[in-house]
């Protein structure tokens, strides 16, 4: 069998998790909170899962690019290696410092800063439309001359690295602080303290932000989120709120000239009262204070822990033997990844049509076994649903959120 070797990355990256946990522990910090840990983890799931169907898409790009508009052939020696890591990170800084500086960027990239907490599960943030961002930017680099086969190469390497620098366990490194993009550089980029705003914008070497005068040193604790926090763990709301209100602000601006600074503006300049509105629409009241106590049952903590490992061991097979899971299934197994996901958020937020996810993800279930098993399977499945809308009605209905809320 041919496995997908990257899978590997997942069991990879949790490790590193716990062991930086247990670091904190030892290290008498509490660094990491269990709402806050599993709306990173969700975030990352999703781009993960996302990826493995686009990634071949962004490799047609650059494939595309360097066939037919590449200005040089850069060859793939030791010096071509070098320049496109330099070039990588030249232009991932400047992705980086426009996503902060435009909103219509600013409301992809938001995401990666909403966690209150700053630990490995940060790192996981990254969301399928903020690839698609960083792919129009990184497309320069096939129409310089770098092959597609090294840009995707190097793409993983420059990706792997930011992966070490969010974590709060680890303090200043000496002479590498002047060269490289460390934890405690990093720790300042993700700040919400005044002095640290839109700073230290490198990825893997800090010569840009030093250069382009948008470095500064750590000097107090960081305080680490949004100037306005999310007070929020619901996997929509934290994709889709900063694209509601760049939306909102834009369809309000009177004449086009408004609607483009709305689009392409500073983020500061949409109205903090758009998000007021959106979240008395969209989010229900005190679901933070809500969450707040409920999260500390067992019983509730045990049962979303059990929906992420369970996700995450899906995600793993899924990863691994992708080239032998038919197009049918791997739709089937995205969706009910999505819908858990999306679940996760919603009992974080203690939402009441969480139980409706939980009968869609039992419905995909049923689709996946027919798929697998065959027609003999469908009487068995229309018993079992009849008996589970009788359950749903006679007994789920009413102690559902007892037996998961605690009340």
């Amino acid at each position: 069998m041919h496995f997908n070797w990257l899978a590997f990355a997942v069991p990879l990256f949790l490790s590193l998790i716990g062991l930086e946990y247990l670091v904190a522990k030892r290290q008498h910090k509490s660094y990491f909170r269990f709402n806050n840990t599993v709306a990173n983890l969700n975030v990352g799931i999703a781009e993960r899962l996302l990826d493995s169907f686009t990634v071949g898409a962004f490799y047609f790009v650059y494939e595309y690019l360097h066939r037919h508009y590449a200005l040089f052939e850069i060859p793939s020696n030791v010096w071509g290696w070098i320049g496109l890591l330099i070039a990588t990170d030249f232009v991932w800084y400047w992705y980086h410092r426009l996503a902060h500086e435009i909103n219509i960027f600013w409301a992809v990239h938001v995401v990666h800063h909403q966690s209150e907490d700053f630990n490995y599960t940060v790192s996981a943030r990254i969301t399928i439309f903020q690839a698609v961002v960083r792919t129009g930017f990184w497309s320069i680099l096939p129409v310089i001359g770098f092959p597609a086969e090294m840009i995707t190469t190097i793409l993983l390497v420059h990706g792997l690295y930011p992966f070490f620098i969010h974590t709060r366990t680890i303090g200043k490194l000496g002479w590498l602080e002047y060269v490289l993009v460390t934890p405690s550089h990093h720790r300042v980029h993700h700040a919400s303290n005044p002095q640290y705003l839109d700073k230290n914008y490198g990825d893997m070497f800090i010569i840009w932000d030093k250069l382009f005068g948008t470095f500064i040193e750590e000097d107090e604790e960081p305080v680490y989120g949004l100037t306005k926090q999310l007070d929020s763990h619901s996997f929509l709301w934290q994709h889709f709120h900063g694209m509601l209100e760049v939306g909102v602000a834009t369809w309000r601006a009177n004449g086009w000239s408004a609607k483009r600074t709305a689009l392409f503006g500073r983020p500061d300049s949409v109205d903090p009262a758009i998000r007021e509105e959106l979240e008395s629409r969209f989010l229900s009241a005190d679901a933070a204070g809500r969450s707040a106590v409920h999260n500390r049952t067992r019983r509730f903590r045990g049962y979303v822990a059990g929906q992420l490992i369970g996700t995450l061991l899906i995600l793993f097979g899924f990863l691994l033997f992708d080239t032998y899971v038919p197009g049918y299934l791997q739709f089937l197994t995205a969706l009910f990844i999505l819908l858990t996901l999306i679940n996760c958020g919603a009992l974080l937020e203690q939402r009441q049509w969480v139980l409706y996810l939980e009968m869609g993800r039992i419905g995909v279930l049923w689709l996946a076994l027919y798929g697998l098993l065959g027609n003999p399977m469908l009487i068995v499945l229309g018993y079992i649903g009849a008996l589970s809308l009788w359950v749903y009605f006679s007994f789920i209905q009413k102690r559902y959120f007892q037996l998961v809320y605690g009340i």
